[in-house]
């Protein structure tokens, strides 16, 4: 029986992002993408734009550092943002493990307790969520017209969702719902993992409340901020690699980048498939052609993806010479 969860675990949200990319892709001529690579694309814009993907995964390792102090925990911020990279790698194979990941690392190298973090982890999210619902709303207030054709095309607007939904339309939500439930149960499994569970609860609580305690909240808040500057101009400036793309301005690239951050809660490696579904539908609503639009998500989540994978693999080879630290007595 776990063995059979442990494939699902994996099985499941790889099928889901397979089935998603099928149907996009299913006429797509992918011999076609070598010329767009080699002829069509810009590559000085999609080089510029990756140092901002690396440079968002370090100040997510800072700003965990700055919560964890609080709570007595002083992890090295070389190993925090390593921990980070590897997460990010990891969750590339089992969506959202990378959380646990991040954790274990710290554990294992600085001695930092594994629930603490996790509970870091858990005031992490709730302040990224916030941030992207602060984002997502106020792009809707200046870009209201663009938001209501995405609902009434995509069949998710309130007055009609029932209706318009087809047969695939609600295979998709309930495969959609299951994976949820089911990621839900490994979380909740997963935080007894030391078989210590109120300590675990109590450990995590402490890591929720962290954030009352930091001292520099100036540099908290200019960390939160420079993630999301950062995962936004790591998309913007694929915009300017393609001549399909490259005049659509800030609008359009603040309101796709907001679609996709919501599209990839869907547990797929690295949002793949939701991802691809959220943006091109919105590139196709500012005029972007079918193809085209294929095009640029394709490429764009191919590199970024890579670029993911080599943090990965430079995270793991720096942390197998990195020194362990025992007993607490780690360096700030």
């Amino acid at each position: 029986m776990k063995i059979l969860q442990n494939i699902l675990k994996i099985a499941l949200p790889l099928f889901l992002g397979g089935a998603i990319l099928y149907w996009m892709y299913r006429d797509f001529d992918f011999q076609s993408v070598s010329n767009v690579l080699l002829h069509e694309m810009n590559w000085t814009w999609m080089l510029l734009s990756l140092p901002f993907g690396i440079l968002a995964q370090a100040f997510r390792g800072w700003r965990w550092c700055q919560t964890l102090e609080p709570i007595g925990e002083h992890p090295r911020h070389s190993v925090a943002v390593n921990s980070i990279f590897l997460s990010y790698a990891t969750s590339l194979v089992i969506p959202r493990v990378g959380e646990f990941v991040r954790c274990g690392i710290l554990k294992r190298w600085d001695d930092v307790s594994f629930s603490k973090s996790l509970g870091t982890v858990v005031t992490e999210r709730a302040i990224d969520s916030l941030v992207v619902l602060v984002l997502t709303g106020s792009i809707f207030l200046f870009q209201m017209s663009i938001f209501g054709t995405f609902f009434q095309k995509t069949g998710t607007s309130l007055d009609s969702i029932l209706q318009r939904f087809s047969p695939t339309g609600y295979l998709v939500t309930a495969i959609c719902l299951a994976a949820i439930l089911l990621l839900l149960h490994w979380l909740l499994k997963r935080l007894s993992i030391y078989n210590k569970v109120k300590t675990t609860f109590n450990g995590i609580w402490d890591g929720v409340v962290s954030l009352k305690g930091v001292k520099n909240l100036p540099l908290f808040l200019f960390y939160t901020l420079g993630i999301w500057a950062c995962y936004f101009l790591h998309y913007y400036l694929t915009f300017f690699c393609f001549d399909f793309t490259s005049h659509l301005g800030v609008g359009c690239a603040l309101v796709s980048f907001a679609v996709g951050s919501i599209a990839v809660i869907v547990p797929t490696p690295n949002g793949a498939g939701p991802w691809h579904f959220a943006v091109k539908t919105m590139l196709i609503l500012y005029g972007v052609q079918d193809e085209q639009a294929l095009y640029f998500v394709l490429i764009v989540h191919t590199i970024q993806t890579l670029l993911v994978i080599l943090l990965g693999v430079w995270a793991w080879a720096h942390l197998l010479f990195t020194k362990r630290v025992t007993l607490k007595q780690q360096p700030i």
